[in-house]
């Protein structure tokens, strides 16, 4: 999995690219730690996200939790394939998602 991360002023967005699965989720978890505090919105990129699993999802949904409080969080260029996995979940229904 590759994470090539865009910061502009207080907005973060993070293009993951590969598998998002038990293997790669804690670098997630590690790029997510490393944002400043100033970061008030946070958008994932899933547009070259083959494939996430519960361990994938288990970041996104920590994210998810640390942007609330602040000015959003959203996963934009979302699969069908991905996107199914969060509809099977119900995240679909909190999460801002757009294909």
């Amino acid at each position: 999995m590759e994470i090539i991360n865009n910061i502009d002023g207080n907005k973060a967005t993070m293009e993951i690219i590969g598998w998002l699965d038990t293997q790669t989720a804690p670098q997630l978890g590690e790029e997510l730690s490393k944002l400043s505090d100033d970061i008030t919105s946070l958008v994932f990129d899933f547009a070259k996200l083959e494939y996430i699993s519960s361990a994938g999802l288990r970041q996104v949904v920590s994210a998810y939790k640390k942007m609330s409080c602040k000015d959003g969080f959203k996963i934009i260029n979302v699969s069908d394939e991905v996107f199914d996995v969060f509809k099977l979940t119900g995240f679909d229904q909190k999460i801002n998602i757009e294909k």
